[in-house]
């Protein structure tokens, strides 16, 4: 089992730059891949970054240039850095962990932390 806990979600203004924190425990030795998905109202969760277990990165196109994940293994958290923070970036962001086996995959949640951003 793994347990994330999010935080770093606020209000901010268009222009802006938050910085998304999400720590895991459990069993985290186990985990393949981290990352931040967001869903806004009325829209699917979309993929927002991702960060493998070697390092690689991905991003959705509408967020690089503009948000970073990185991770701190030996805290066991992952963050996003976003910097120039438009309207359309208004979500709830959720962590993500995957654990990946040759005929399975595991997902787990964390629960979410609003991020508005006025314009």
């Amino acid at each position: 089992q793994v347990q994330l806990v999010e935080s770093g979600g606020e209000l901010v203004q268009a222009g802006g730059s938050l910085r998304l924190s999400c720590a895991a425990s459990g069993s985290t030795v186990s985990i393949d891949v981290m990352g931040w998905y967001r869903q806004a109202p009325g829209k699917q969760r979309e993929m927002v970054a991702i960060i493998m277990r070697g390092g690689n990165t991905h991003y959705t196109e509408s967020v690089k240039g503009r948000f970073t994940i990185s991770r701190d293994s030996a805290k066991n958290t992952v963050y996003l850095q976003m910097n120039s923070l438009k309207p359309e970036d208004t979500a709830v962001y959720y962590c993500n962990a995957e654990i990946l086996a040759a005929t399975w995959t595991k997902n787990y949640w964390g629960q979410g932390t609003q991020v508005t951003v006025s314009s």
